[in-house]
């Protein structure tokens, strides 16, 4: 890693690192800009397919990796990653990105069937509890690191019919808040993202079940979504900083002042702002 002129070292240079969810979207994208930055990327994703083309777009763009298959709501996986990790880099990854995640909403809680309920939480939050176990141990003990867990503005929007998946998201933030604070002096640092609309295909193959729902998110996307790259440099700049919050886009930053500032009325304003939608 090179040394920060701004004191400390800029983890993101020639970096050793592991990207979960690493064969679309934010993930792939992670991998592209860390490949970019002279570092060797191993590109973790469910699907074999998805991973080994990521591998071939990061060679292309002049960086290393190295392709596997892990999913990452089971802890044995994650934990034969981290161990892949160490033998191809010779030594303890300089950054985890735990990204992998799925969509989910259309429903409000009771409705939603709670096999979705476990389905969302075992990946979006059990998935990134799971990295964080496995590699947080090792960065400590080599005193040095960065862990990436990527949240939502989700996480603090609340926005109704997306239960299964806000909840997921604010205990990744959570998460990362908690790991930040136990982190705090060892050398290894925490950031959390917590975009809005991000243009990926995290919802391909998902049916909402709600028509009103789609037409809004396909309007966000449209209007305020950011391409993945975009997002993947943000956090990536704002890690060599040490920074715990990367909250990248405009109305993103208004939700959570908004929230934090008039919780209360924010809460009532949002349900009153579903139903009118609808």
């Amino acid at each position: 890693m090179r040394l920060n002129p701004f004191g400390g070292t800029r983890r993101t240079q020639q970096a050793d690192a592991v990207v979960t969810g690493a064969g679309s979207g934010i993930g792939r994208a992670f991998a592209l800009e860390l490949g970019r930055r002279g570092g060797r990327v191993i590109c973790s994703d469910i699907d074999p397919d998805r991973a080994r083309e990521t591998v071939e777009l990061v060679a292309a763009a002049g960086g290393k990796a190295f392709d596997a298959v892990c999913d990452v709501s089971r802890v044995n996986e994650v934990a034969a990653l981290a161990d892949t990790a160490e033998q191809w880099f010779g030594k303890t990854a300089d950054i985890v990105v735990n990204n992998a995640g799925i969509g989910r909403g259309g429903m409000v809680v009771g409705d939603a069937p709670l096999g979705e309920w476990h389905q969302v939480l075992d990946i979006n939050l059990w998935g990134v509890i799971h990295g964080c176990h496995v590699f947080a141990p090792r960065m400590r003990a080599a005193g040095r690191g960065a862990l990436v867990n990527v949240a939502s503005a989700a996480a603090f929007g609340s926005a109704p019919r997306m239960a299964a998946y806000n909840v997921s998201k604010a205990g990744v933030l959570a998460l990362s808040e908690t790991l930040a604070a136990e982190l705090a002096g060892t050398g290894v640092g925490v950031t959390v993202l917590c975009p809005t609309a991000v243009k990926t295909n995290i919802l391909e193959g998902v049916s909402i079940g709600d028509e009103a729902m789609e037409r809004w998110g396909d309007r966000l996307l449209r209007w305020t979504g950011r391409p993945p790259a975009s997002i993947a440099r943000t956090t990536l700049d704002a890690v060599d900083r040490n920074q715990l919050y990367v909250v990248p886009q405009v109305e993103a930053k208004l939700i959570w002042q908004s929230k934090r500032l008039l919780p209360e009325p924010y809460a009532r304003a949002t349900g009153l702002l579903e139903r009118l939608v609808r």
